[in-house]
């Protein structure tokens, strides 16, 4: 697992696409940073783009590195090498990859211009929302040998998370205005890794005041410190689960 897990660092590492990722983010970064005078802001305006962007190259870059590995994990396959060691050595080396990628990108410029819980926090859900989305893909791409099926698929569950969940969840709302709806809303939050994220690191920027008594309940919950492992808890889940059934499906799959 270690030579494996090894091969494909040393191969993202080196992979012009996530050298140019790591650089743009740096750059936006520490650009957002210099351009607010209040660094609170500044990380305002970095939000968006961890919840939003971080996903969408984490989940088409490591849909694509699979499909672009398939003669490799073909030819690890016809070794005598578990198909579990394979897959697990894969999702490791992709996550590992792209958490330093982002880490180098946005985190070091929030350690050195925001370096409090906030800026703590949003690194963390930034590193968790990465393996999330390298999950996430790996998931889409056991499911279908065709390329343009896997990242069209990888692109769809972005579209979902990122825009399609949320305004399902203001129908919801708006159809059962007349309900105390409040309670549903933190169990719902869980469905949505990207939701979740977004929650924690609004309650360290107490914007919740703005969210009026939703936002009351979301930090009556996730405020205390058991609020917060049991949202981070609900990230795990994220990692394990679509990772689980895609090592499943690949144990199965006719190569």
């Amino acid at each position: 697992m270690h030579k494996i897990f090894k091969y494909v660092v040393l191969d993202i590492v080196q992979n012009k696409i996530v050298l140019i990722y790591t650089l743009l983010l740096l750059v936006i970064s520490l650009s957002i940073f210099n351009l607010e005078d209040n660094s609170a802001k500044g990380l305002v305006s970095l939000l968006n783009i961890i919840l939003i962007i971080i996903p969408l190259i984490c989940i088409i870059f490591s849909t694509i590195y699979i499909y672009n590995s398939s003669e490799f994990i073909e030819l690890l396959v016809s070794q005598p090498v578990k198909r579990k060691t394979i897959w697990l050595s894969i999702f490791a080396g992709l996550s590992s990859s792209l958490s330093f990628a982002f880490f180098v990108g946005a985190g070091i410029p929030i350690l050195i211009y925001h370096a409090d819980a906030t800026g703590i926090m949003m690194i963390t859900t930034g590193l968790f929302l990465t393996v999330v989305f390298v999950s996430i893909a790996m998931l889409a791409a056991s499911k279908t040998r065709d390329k343009a099926k896997g990242i069209g698929l990888s692109i769809l569950l972005w579209l979902y998370f990122s825009l399609i969940f949320d305004a399902l969840v203001l129908f919801f709302l708006f159809q059962f205005q007349d309900y105390p709806l409040e309670r549903i809303m933190v169990f719902m939050s869980f469905l949505n890794p990207i939701d979740l994220s977004r929650i924690q690191i609004l309650l360290q920027m107490d914007i919740s005041a703005l969210m009026g008594y939703t936002g009351a309940v979301f930090r009556e919950f996730f405020g205390t410190n058991m609020g917060v492992l049991i949202s981070f808890i609900g990230l795990s889940c994220w990692i394990v689960v679509p990772l689980m059934i895609s090592l499943k499906t690949f144990n199965k799959k006719d190569l």
